[in-house]
């Protein structure tokens, strides 16, 4: 979320912002951004609601934690439809050409996208954290009604998070990145906030739930005696290393950006002439390419999601199989319907 270190906001529309490291009104870079995004788009587009539609049609996916995965997706996937395709818009012009509402619209909906993951990431964490670590209190935690109320929950602290960039005029275009995005020079003292309370306080805990679920993983691991074992199944510690790798993936690259402007809003007057222009947009980009990843982790790691990918991609060519295999599994979803007794029995599993 953190951009232009510059010295200050006021020169934010300047093209003369360079420090000799890369020029990004070159051709050569222009090409290479807008390759990055157009491949960004396609595949965030494209993965995205392979997600949403797997949750969707697979009963073994639709869960209380899962609700948070197609929230996640909904963050990311927004950014394809709307500011991303005006950044690559402004790249081909080599300029902001969409006006200052659009400008305005879409940094705001980067900003919402962005706290967005992240705090989806964290109601992921803390989901995998209750039911591993605290699984007999799991299914009164997460009922339906709760569930809903955490997402509501949110997206409202996401919303109640952006807005401010509003009266702080915080959201500018960077000609560097060619993006309307949020520029920390405006206020030190904001940025440093905003740094600390949508990025590193969400990575601690995050971290937090994550480490506890290592530790009982590894306690399980150890245990001899099969009655001390905790009731965790393997599925369970995939589906834990599969969002453990969302996580990874968005602090690896979402922390250059935010660590530049952190670095940059202590002390602007030294820090921001020292900050190569082609890091700069080298991590934004980066940052960018985030959005595009969560779907195809999922792909890899869990089967359920692969094989769901497979189906709805090949029903793309051929229609009719989609259908076929919609009354196939609820066919079978009727024929193998437990007893009520073997309901009981049953432990929730999560199936991510």
């Amino acid at each position: 979320l953190i951009t232009q270190p510059g010295v200050n906001g006021s020169n934010c529309l300047s093209r003369n912002e360079s420090d000799g490291g890369l020029s990004a009104s070159s051709s050569g870079v222009s090409t290479a951004l807008a390759s990055v995004l157009i491949f960004t788009i396609v595949v965030d587009i494209l993965g995205n609601v392979l997600v949403i539609l797997s949750v969707y049609r697979n009963k073994k996916l639709r869960n209380a934690g899962n609700i948070f995965v197609v929230s996640l997706s909904v963050a990311d996937l927004v950014v394809a439809l709307y500011p991303y395709p005006l950044v690559l818009t402004a790249i081909f012009h080599n300029d902001w050409t969409m006006g200052d509402l659009h400008c305005q619209a879409s940094g705001f909906i980067m900003g919402l996208s962005v706290i967005g993951s992240i705090f989806n990431i964290t109601a992921i964490a803390i989901n995998r954290y209750c039911y591993i670590c605290h699984s007999l209190h799991y299914d009164r935690l997460y009922s339906l009604r709760n569930t809903c109320c955490y997402l509501g929950l949110t997206w409202l602290l996401t919303a109640l998070a952006t807005v401010p960039n509003f009266f702080v005029g915080s959201l500018q275009y960077d000609p560097r990145i060619y993006s309307c995005t949020f520029a920390q020079t405006v206020s030190s003292y904001y940025t440093i906030s905003v740094v600390i309370i949508h990025f590193l306080i969400p990575l601690l805990v995050v971290s937090y739930c994550y480490m506890r679920i290592w530790v009982l993983v590894i306690q399980v691991k150890h245990r001899v005696k099969p009655e001390q074992r905790t009731k965790l199944k393997p599925s369970d510690v995939r589906n834990f290393l599969t969002m453990f790798m969302v996580f990874v993936l968005f602090a690896v690259c979402w922390a250059p950006l935010n660590l530049i402007g952190l670095a940059v809003a202590i002390n602007p007057v030294k820090v921001a002439p020292n900050i190569p222009e082609w890091l700069f947009v080298t991590s934004y980009f980066m940052a960018y390419f985030n959005s595009c990843l969560n779907a195809i982790i999922y792909g890899l790691l869990n089967q359920n999601f692969r094989k769901e990918y497979k189906t709805i991609l090949l029903a793309l060519c051929v229609p009719r199989l989609l259908l076929m295999e919609t009354s196939r599994c609820a066919t079978e979803g009727l024929k193998s319907k437990p007893s009520p007794a073997a309901t009981n029995n049953n432990v929730a599993e999560i199936n991510v």
